[in-house]
């Protein structure tokens, strides 16, 4: 999650070098009120001050998109989801935007919601579109390396296989499941342990606790393991051990 919100503040502070002009001082100020946001609370207000004053700023999609985070930060997936698909309305190609609206759709989805099949189909779709556009992304920053994009880019395509993960976990498909969560892992610059910890679970869901055993065996080994993740890990562990026991 750090690695996510990190990527974030690294495109967002370069987004103002590709094209995007500020038109006065007053918005520069405002606009420098959202990099410079310390909480969610401030980045959130910072964000609405700049779209209410400069209706017309050519900084628009990444603000929203960064309030939208922000919002996510906060777990209120509605808000999240608002700002992310205004920031789409703005810039239907912000890949940031398909990344946030996607994810807290999947999150936020139900196994027996009503709306469940329209809610998953757009979070995959948005997915997908956003594997598609990071794929074919130029630098935005220039003060990145190649090698510091390439891994970004990485990360983020991360991000878009576990959301696909997630949706095959509401549909029940586990081996697909896996495999995305697979690849959310084995692509990532940074592997997440949460995404690790969703990998296990579907391996335990899929019973082939042998893989589930391993996955929790790696995991409880990063002793960064934070305490709530590592007991997920000894119960998912516990778990793929009862699986093995036979009956």
């Amino acid at each position: 999650m750090k690695t996510k919100y990190m990527i974030v503040g690294l495109l967002a502070a370069g987004s103002l070098t590709m094209g995007q002009k500020v038109k006065s001082p007053k918005e520069a100020e405002a606009v420098k009120a959202v990099l410079g946001a310390q909480t969610p609370d401030q980045r959130i207000a910072a964000v609405d001050d700049l779209i209410a004053k400069f209706k017309d700023t050519e900084f628009k999609a990444a603000a929203l998109e960064m309030a939208g985070e922000a919002y996510g930060q906060k777990r209120d997936s509605p808000n999240a989801i608002v700002y992310g698909n205004r920031a789409l309305e703005a810039d239907p190609k912000n890949f940031q935007a398909m990344l946030l609206v996607s994810g807290q759709l999947a999150q936020i989805t139900k196994e027996f919601d009503l709306d469940k099949d329209e809610k998953l189909k757009k979070s995959s779709k948005l997915a997908n579109d956003a594997i598609t556009s990071i794929n074919a992304a130029a630098k935005p920053n220039p003060q990145l390396t190649d090698e510091q994009w390439t891994d970004i880019k990485k990360d983020m395509v991360s991000q878009a296989h576990e959301t696909l993960g997630v949706i095959a976990v509401l549909d029940k498909k586990w081996d697909t499941a896996i495999t995305e969560f697979k690849g959310a892992i084995d692509d990532a610059a940074h592997p997440e342990p949460a995404t690790m910890l969703r990998l296990t679970a579907a391996y335990n869901a899929a019973m082939k606790y042998d893989e589930a055993g391993a996955m929790a065996d790696k995991l409880l080994a990063n002793p960064s393991l934070p305490d709530n993740l590592k007991k997920i890990a000894q119960d998912e562990k516990l778990k793929a051990a009862k699986g093995k026991t036979p009956k």
